[in-house]
């Protein structure tokens, strides 16, 4: 949770959050921290995403003069990564030789790779979450020629690494990051604004340009995230990871707890009371 001057309760911070629109896709299934903490303090949770992800052609990616049967290794940093790479090699009738090597950014990256490789039968090296902690990884395959398959909107810590550890390494842009519509929200209001990506801010101020915080709370994730909105002359609410609060789930609940934690106490044990 992000520090604030206010005491709990006070300031911009007073209003109850009754409903928080989460700029990410809605879970595939009821099983989600969202909707525990929905029912748990009868919260309204929506959600939308804020950024699509529009493919770069075929046509467009041989414009790149990127030949991927040259190199050995491939460096994945998210599932669209994943599905966009192995579409251009089925659009360009490629199949990925058994002795290319697979360096994934976390294992739950790793595991999605499952839908079009047999993990079992290939080279496949997992970092624990960040980019960093995977250069640990990369540095023990100097020999490799590394391939990163990635968006128009990326960060510059897996090409500066790279290049300024004298790796053989080419990136190639296999799908674009643009805002999405959102329009229909024009005239929808929420307590809180749930972001993961410096696009998502992005989105926020191309669909609503006039956009004015006042008293709703927002929530990032991520440093580059956080950056991001403190850089839009936003005040950020609600911060993740913390070490108390790992998630954004999490953070969001704690700063539920922090501010508001003594006035749904009372509403509660009015709820119990009347119930009994």
């Amino acid at each position: 949770m992000a520090e604030s001057t206010d005491k709990p309760g006070t300031g911009r911070h007073a209003q109850r959050i009754r409903s928080i629109l989460v700029t990410q896709p809605k879970p595939a299934n009821d099983v989600s921290p969202y909707f525990t903490i929905a029912e748990k303090y009868g919260i309204k949770v929506d959600f939308r995403e804020f950024i699509q992800v529009d493919p770069v052609s075929y046509k467009d990616f041989r414009k790149e003069k990127v030949n991927i049967q040259e190199h050995t290794a491939v460096i994945f940093t998210s599932r669209n990564a994943v599905d966009h790479f192995f579409r251009i090699c089925q659009e360009a009738k490629l199949e990925m030789p058994a002795e290319m090597k697979y360096f994934c950014i976390s294992e739950q990256t790793a595991n999605y790779l499952q839908k079009y490789i047999v993990l079992r039968k290939r080279k496949l090296f997992i970092g624990q979450r960040t980019a960093a902690d995977l250069f640990d990884v990369i540095k023990k395959h100097k020999s490799e020629k590394f391939l990163y398959p990635c968006s128009d909107i990326r960060k510059d810590d897996i090409p500066e690494f790279m290049r300024a550890n004298g790796f053989k390494f080419s990136e190639a842009v296999i799908y674009r990051t643009v805002a999405s519509d959102l329009s229909d929200l024009s005239d929808v209001k929420y307590d809180c604004l749930a972001f993961f990506s410096p696009s998502g801010i992005s989105s926020l101020f191309i669909n609503f340009p006039d956009f004015v915080q006042d008293g709703t709370r927002i929530a990032a994730f991520g440093p580059t995230t956080a950056k991001a909105v403190r850089d839009a002359g936003l005040e950020l609410d609600i911060e993740a990871p913390q070490p108390n609060a790992p998630s954004m789930t999490g953070a969001i609940e704690a700063y539920i707890r922090y501010h508001h934690g003594a006035e749904i106490a009372k509403e509660q044990a009015r709820n119990n009371k009347q119930k009994a």
